[in-house]
């Protein structure tokens, strides 16, 4: 990062906002741990958001791989033991009840009982993992972690990745066949490539690469690079495509905002764990038009809007919880880069909204998001979607980033 405090005006609130973001980290983590362990030995499916048990949902390889990472990441960050234990147990579940010991890989769902659910390869649910696998290992020096986050990646690399085209494939069979529906929920397209799936296989590869230092790791990590830039950046909006073909013919016009800002900071920190000076300053460039380019989804309360659509112009007018945690890293990100105060400005003012309007006061954790009226979303509060991940690590990003301004 480049940025150092230079101005003292900004030091008291920068220090206040790295105090608040410390104090919800412990709130967030201290309402899953409360209420998501079951009573044998993995966590509950889902959980209302007026925290009452759905006992009979499904257990999903994001939700617990997402676990893994949070707590994972939270006890290298504070070294609470009770942080370590919920990222053990997250551990021996993905371990006993999601791999698939038949075909490789790790099952998309298991019920209630840990039992296969839904076998299928889901690119999306395999990158979370690697990503929850390579911070477990970062938090305990596990090597059969390690090895587990290696073999998934070399799976990815041999079933996944379109060698001709570039890229990876978006999901397969218990036994690696292409399948003809590959999407990942319902309200998405069922298009062959994406770039959600692209951005967290991104994600992963950064943070493996942290604990193997591989070269064809590396060479896998900087072709995402390359993707992200020649196929799924728009050089004109600086937003990113969300559904593409097998040739990586555009088939959206829908922008999300929310992935537009967690890319922004995701690929700046991919290009800076690669150490290439060239591709660094390519990624500065990018990422900082990135982030100016969500701006217009800020709403007068600092709350982010959802989506939009390009051709009809009809926004999706929801607040959610994920796009507010994602906007105070990537704007802080920007700052960091820039010194320009204003991202420093939205990434509080998100801050601001979520603790304001998403923050459940009351019960704990964060709310899914309100309407453009401001009511509730009756959505959950934990379950095949919703984890500690986003909210988690931008409590965690917020205090080192400050932390490093103010060295």
């Amino acid at each position: 990062m480049i940025v150092r405090l230079t101005d003292s005006s900004v030091k008291e609130p920068l220090q206040r906002y790295r105090s608040q973001a410390e104090a919800e980290l412990a709130s967030v983590l201290d309402w899953w741990m409360q209420y998501i362990p079951d009573d044998e030995d993995g966590f509950h499916g889902e959980i209302d958001r007026y925290n009452k048990l759905k006992a009979d949902a499904p257990r999903g390889l994001v939700l617990y791989s997402r676990i893994l990472w949070t707590f994972s990441a939270a006890y290298i960050h504070t070294r609470n033991r009770e942080y370590l234990f919920m990222a053990e147990r997250a551990y021996r579940y993905l371990i006993k009840h999601f791999q698939d010991t038949v075909n490789g890989g790790m099952y998309w769902s298991v019920d209630r009982h840990g039992q296969k659910l839904i076998d299928r390869k889901q690119v999306y649910g395999i990158a979370f993992c690697i990503y929850g696998m390579s911070e477990y290992y970062q938090a305990t020096f596990n090597e059969q972690a390690r090895d587990k986050a290696i073999e998934l990646f070399l799976l990815l690399e041999q079933h996944s990745r379109d060698k001709k085209e570039g890229g990876y494939f978006e999901a397969f069979a218990a036994n690696w066949q292409l399948v003809p529906d590959v999407r990942l929920s319902e309200k998405d397209a069922n298009e062959k490539k994406t770039m959600n799936t692209h951005l967290h296989v991104l994600e992963a590869y950064t943070n493996l690469y942290r604990i193997w230092k591989n070269e064809v790791l590396a060479e896998a990590l900087h072709s995402l690079l390359v993707v992200f830039k020649k196929r799924i950046i728009d050089t004109a909006t600086h937003h990113q495509g969300l559904f593409f073909a097998e040739n990586w013919e555009l088939r959206s016009s829908v922008i999300s905002y929310g992935h537009d800002i967690e890319a922004s900071w995701l690929l700046y920190e991919a290009s800076e764990m690669l150490g290439n000076p060239e591709v660094l300053h390519i990624y500065k460039d990018i990422v900082v038009k990135m982030a100016i380019a969500v701006l217009p989804a800020i709403d007068n309360d600092g709350g982010m809007w959802y989506e939009s659509e390009t051709r009809t112009g009809h926004w999706v007018k929801e607040k959610h919880w994920w796009p507010q945690a994602e906007a105070m890293v990537g704007f802080m990100n920007a700052y960091q880069l820039t010194g320009d105060k204003i991202y420093l400005k939205y990434s509080q003012r998100s801050w601001d909204f979520a603790r304001q309007y998403i923050c459940d006061k009351e019960n704990g954790e964060w709310h899914w998001g309100v309407d453009e009226y401001g009511n509730m979303m009756e959505k959950e509060k934990a379950g095949f979607w919703k984890c500690p991940y986003h909210n988690g690590r931008a409590c965690m990003e917020i205090s080192k980033r400050i932390s490093a301004i103010l060295q």
